[in-house]
């Protein structure tokens, strides 16, 4: 028995107390164990009371996430079928790749309290701050052809922005191509990581990376922002990921079943900038004001320049011009 399974059993009896000799007859051990897994927890902050003849009752929990108060809110949810929760990690993204490796089932998600060797797109570091966000990976198997990976981006940013809104009532935005942003800064990266086997896809491991209850950054980062700072509160952690999970299940559904037009609708509905003039810039340097109209099914961002035309630019040969920072379109963090 492990302490994981005492807290489930707490959790799912919110503001009851459970004696100790129920809880051993449930558990299957015995009370002794009982009692030392829950001095376990009060070591690590839970607030745990206890009373002559009645037995334990949960107070209050820390901002910590663990499999013991997520797995029974994940019933039916393929991404988050299992889990594996840890203090600190160089990468779970590396994590993820290791577990593939070594036989993980579709639907791992490897969570760290702490990642010392995040990292992003194009080599780019991703600071990870012990308890302030939600680091992340899926372990996936798409049934699709290397060429559909673009509909794969959008199920991830999709997911991404239903659980933040609903969780946290924050309205968050798609900057092309998987970066999530709040105003005119960010506050997720994504980084996806694709295995080819022939004709299809092998793995695919999405890493997630959201800050949530961050009150200050490195000042030599561009431009990010936390759920905290844009909500004007801090959010529970355990909870905004049970949420983002069980969107992830509705979106990965439409995923498998094709509705490839149902997930760009979705996409470009959320859309950072869409419809609105702004500037951009190309490699050699020139500006101009364009519109975003949307996104090609094959991944090509479309932009009504001032004059009317309109023109289709592929990852990277464009530049965002955002206030305050300098970065490429489409540029995405994990």
């Amino acid at each position: 028995m492990s302490r994981e399974t005492v807290l489930s059993l707490l959790l799912a009896h919110p503001g009851e107390y459970l004696s100790g000799a129920a809880m051993s007859r449930t558990l299957g051990v015995s009370r002794a164990a009982v009692w030392k897994a829950i001095e376990a927890l009060r070591q690590e902050g839970y607030e745990i009371t206890s009373a002559p003849n009645r037995g334990y009752r949960l107070e209050s929990a820390p901002d910590r996430v663990r499999e013991g108060e997520l797995s029974g809110h994940l019933a039916g949810c393929l991404v988050g079928s299992r889990l594996l929760c840890l203090d600190t990690i160089d990468s779970t993204n590396t994590e993820a790749k290791r577990q593939a490796m070594a036989g993980a089932p579709e639907g791992l998600v490897v969570l760290a309290e702490e990642q010392t060797g995040g990292r992003g797109r194009l080599g780019r570091s991703f600071q990870s701050p012990r308890g302030c966000g939600l680091y992340l990976t899926a372990l996936l198997r798409p049934q699709l052809p290397p060429i559909e990976v673009v509909d794969f981006t959008a199920w991830v940013a999709v997911a991404v922005c239903d659980g933040i809104q609903a969780a946290c009532g924050v309205r968050p935005r798609i900057k092309w191509t998987n970066d999530i942003y709040v105003g005119d800064r960010k506050l997720v990266g994504i980084l996806i990581e694709h295995n080819h086997a022939g004709a299809s896809l092998s793995r695919t491991i999405a890493g997630i990376g959201i800050n949530v209850n961050q009150t200050a950054f490195d000042p030599a980062l561009p431009n990010p922002v936390s759920l905290a700072q844009a909500g004007g509160r801090k959010f529970n952690r355990s909870r905004l990921l049970e949420t983002f999970l069980v969107r992830c299940l509705r979106r990965y559904a439409q995923l498998e079943r094709g509705e490839k037009e149902a997930l760009q609708h979705a996409y470009r509905e959320r859309m950072y900038r869409l419809g609105e003039q702004h500037p951009y810039r190309l490699p050699d340097g020139t500006l101009f004001q364009a519109a975003i109209e949307g996104v090609l099914p094959s991944g090509e961002l479309i932009l009504r320049h001032a004059d009317g035309t309109r023109h289709e630019y592929l990852f990277r040969e464009i530049e965002f011009v955002i206030a305050g920072k300098q970065g490429n379109a489409g540029s995405a963090e994990k």
